[in-house]
């Protein structure tokens, strides 16, 4: 059973159960665990197998491909196997996978336990996102995945700095140490992890067995994820060339500290955004988010000094920070309750494409008009992801909200 939330002061329901807390924090753990790797896999695959610098981003990016083919598996199987079945699974092989970097031994293995561990992670992220919906109440949706997502915005700050700083004081070998040691605190909280599992209606039961596309996606989601993944994929384009970028343009110490100050302003912002959209709706989010991130990046592709590479960083943090809870939110309010493993699978498999695109997307855009250009031309495609997403999802929300 899950624990039954209570009553804040306020008489609001509560939130901050003990079920709620222990989910955010093996997300947590389990994303420190990607993004610990994620930062120097690269430069390990150049230096202990000469790989190329093709290879080398392969075996960065592989990981995503992994986790693209099991997040829609694993919606079937949380409403087949259980909730607390499948986190055991996707942690469990976490544990094991990372443990394995240590017996890669050519650029071939390490293409292969990258591709596995991202698979892990894929059910591993989905299942969270899954168990975290039914442990909150579901009027404060916004603010409880608010705060959810905000364990993963803080593992993007925390693991890429901890990671560096262990690849220079120590060794590769340090970091797959702390890589495995982090998932597997994880596994030994699950234990306290008290949830119920969900299940259809006896007639829709059927579905979740037959292999057909309802089985997998559930379409409902798909028009506001593709929207959101219009967005992720030009946030991409920061997450990927930021740094060669801030070489060109000689901005490197202010970028050293560029997605700390990202990850503060998401810190900081992300409960009045959940209140906001729990209190006015989604696009009283949305709008505002969205033109925020756009000029975030108008601001990047302007930069001349630190300061306004940093203020740029602000206005990212802000919108993409807004965008990426709430976008979450409003896939799993599309669906009932036996629909939600279904419907954060849908989400973050566009969400993968979308991350998984821009990189190469942008790759083809620089030669063409340099890093300037092609940042304006993701500000151009934020305003592409706004337009779409009023058109798909958004203009609904504000008749069903004047309606209500």
């Amino acid at each position: 059973m899950t624990e039954a939330p209570s009553p804040d002061p306020s008489g609001a329901p509560g939130l901050w159960t003990r079920d709620f807390v222990a989910i955010t924090v093996v997300n947590f753990l389990v994303a420190m665990n990607f993004y610990l790797l994620m930062m120097v896999v690269a430069k390990f695959a150049t230096d202990r197998f000469a790989a190329s610098p093709a290879v080398a981003g392969l075996a960065a990016s592989i990981f995503v491909i992994g986790g693209l083919i099991t997040r829609p598996l694993a919606g079937r199987w949380i409403h087949r196997l259980g909730q607390r079945k499948t986190l055991y699974v996707g942690v469990g092989m976490t544990v094991v996978l990372t443990a394995l970097y240590f017996a890669a031994t050519s650029v071939t293995l390490l293409l292969v336990i990258r591709l596995l561990h991202g698979a892990a992670f894929g059910i591993t992220s989905v299942t969270t996102a899954t168990i975290v919906v039914g442990v909150m109440p579901s009027s404060r949706y916004g603010e409880g995945i608010g705060y959810f997502t905000l364990s993963q915005t803080l593992a993007t700050a925390i693991g890429p700095f901890v990671g560096l700083l262990l690849l220079q004081h120590g060794s590769f070998d340090a970091i797959v140490i702390a890589s495995t040691a982090v998932p597997a605190l994880g596994l030994l909280m699950m234990p306290s992890l008290h949830v119920r599992d969900t299940r259809p209606a006896p007639e829709r039961r059927g579905l979740a067995r037959k292999p057909e596309l309802g089985g997998f996606v559930e379409r409902s989601v798909i028009p506001i994820a593709l929207a959101i993944a219009i967005v992720y994929l030009g946030y991409a384009s920061v997450m990927s060339f930021l740094a060669l970028y801030a070489q060109e343009i000689g901005l490197m110490t202010a970028a050293s500290v560029f997605f700390i100050v990202l990850a503060v302003v998401v810190f900081v912002s992300r409960p009045f955004v959940g209140r906001r959209f729990d209190g006015k709706g989604e696009n009283s989010v949305i709008y505002p988010a969205v033109l925020t991130l756009a000029a975030g990046m108008v601001l990047l592709s302007q930069a001349r000094h630190g300061a306004m590479l940093l203020l740029a960083a602000v206005a990212i943090g802000l919108g993409f920070g807004a965008v990426q809870s709430s976008g979450q939110t409003i896939a799993v309010k599309l669906v009932p309750a036996h629909r939600v493993g279904f419907a954060n699978s849908t989400f973050f498999a566009f969400m993968d494409i979308g991350v998984g695109m821009g990189p190469w997307l942008c790759g083809l855009l620089i030669p063409l008009s340099g890093y300037r250009g092609m940042y304006g031309v993701m500000a151009a495609l934020m305003i592409v992801g706004l337009v779409l997403y009023h058109v798909l999802h958004g203009r609904r929300a504000t008749r069903a909200a004047a309606a209500s």
